[in-house]
């Protein structure tokens, strides 16, 4: 065999998007809330459109997929959280929890006859 009938392949690579989108995912549940979950599906996407369109000559659509998930999640997460935070502040949930006890109290307080 001559040297030119000898083709070494080429190494399929990771794509680095998918490992960004990976990480991003993993670090948006261990406290960049939100933030981490939107780098993780913009990189996520990013990397799938990568994947497809290098005919196999980059992977990492399992990392890139993982990503998105947890993205997603915690995206549905942080807005879940973020709507509990505000009802909390109004009041919306807390005002009428706190005024049961009191409930009875409020006709026996006032009367016309001293």
């Amino acid at each position: 065999m001559s040297n030119s009938q000898l083709s070494t392949p080429t190494p399929i690579q990771n794509s680095s998007n998918a490992i960004i989108s990976l990480i991003s995912g993993v670090m948006a549940w261990l406290g960049l809330f939100g933030l981490g979950g939107i780098l993780a599906i913009i990189f996520g996407h990013i990397a799938k459109n990568e994947i497809k369109k290098s005919g196999g000559q980059i992977s990492g659509d399992g990392m890139a997929t993982a990503g998105l998930v947890l993205g997603y999640l915690n995206i549905a997460v942080s807005v879940m959280g973020f709507c509990l935070f505000l009802f909390i502040l109004t009041g919306a949930i807390a005002a009428p929890a706190l005024c049961i006890p009191f409930m009875n109290e409020a006709n026996f307080g006032f009367t016309l006859i001293p």
